[in-house]
């Protein structure tokens, strides 16, 4: 596990993204086409935004790269809240990606359908019973939740690789989200972390006790290939102390 750590946010979105650009380019030159699952929230825009920006815009061949989204909420496409809108509208829509490289989480189904119907979707697409991804992108909760593998949920206990729907019993809705034995096949693994309001989560994850149920964090680590952790100064302050 590599932590890399800068001054301030705008600095671990730059190397965050000279990392991705460096991996896909590599898996890309190596295979010919990537498999890239995304990640949602607030952080990740403007690392989408920087990598559709004339920075970086040509510095991949996106037409080589598959894309699929680590977690859903259970929400409309068209609500404000859906990761899959957010990063089309930030990334997808200015590079001009091809709809069939495209992979959204369908939630027009209840939620064991839309989770029964990606984990089909991307298992047809990779061509492998256990999918492998090349690169997948991760952020970390105040509660050390990622992907919607939360606190508490039955999900965590889960031991094969696939997709499957979460009940958030405090919030009353439903997520769909990779499982963390699939999350864990996948050949790298980057967290984009940043922010005082994640500093106890940080710390919990790396220094807490031994706690899956309460830092579901933890259960993420490539088993095969590498997990780096890209988080600015403010994120591991209770780490340094």
């Amino acid at each position: 596990m590599n932590l890399h750590i800068y001054s301030n946010p705008d600095e671990v979105i730059g190397k965050m993204a000279e990392f991705m650009v460096s991996t896909l380019n590599d898996v890309i030159k190596k295979k010919g086409i990537c498999h890239l699952v995304l990640t949602g929230g607030n952080s990740p825009k403007k690392l989408y935004e920087l990598l559709a920006s004339p920075v970086f815009r040509n510095v991949v061949s996106w037409d080589n790269v598959f894309f699929y989204f680590g977690d859903e909420r259970y929400v409309s496409f068209s609500h404000k809240d859906n990761n899959g809108r957010m990063v089309k509208e930030c990334f997808f829509d200015p590079l001009n990606i091809a709809q069939d490289r495209i992979f959204y989480m369908d939630t027009t189904y209840p939620p064991d359908i839309s989770a029964q119907n990606y984990d089909e979707a991307i298992r047809r697409n990779l061509g492998n019973s256990y999918p492998v991804f090349d690169l997948i992108l991760l952020g970390l909760g105040d509660n050390a939740h990622t992907a919607s593998l939360f606190p508490g949920t039955p999900v965590l206990h889960e031991s094969a690789a696939g997709v499957k729907a979460v009940f958030l019993q405090d919030q009353q809705v439903y997520r769909i989200t990779m499982t963390a034995p699939l999350i864990n096949r996948a050949n790298a693994i980057a967290f984009l972390v940043f922010g005082q309001t994640k500093a106890d989560a940080v710390y919990q994850v790396f220094k807490g006790e031994k706690n899956i149920v309460l830092y579901p964090a933890q259960l993420i680590h490539s088993i095969n290939g590498t997990t780096d952790w890209f988080l600015d100064k403010e994120a591991v302050k209770l780490l340094v102390k």
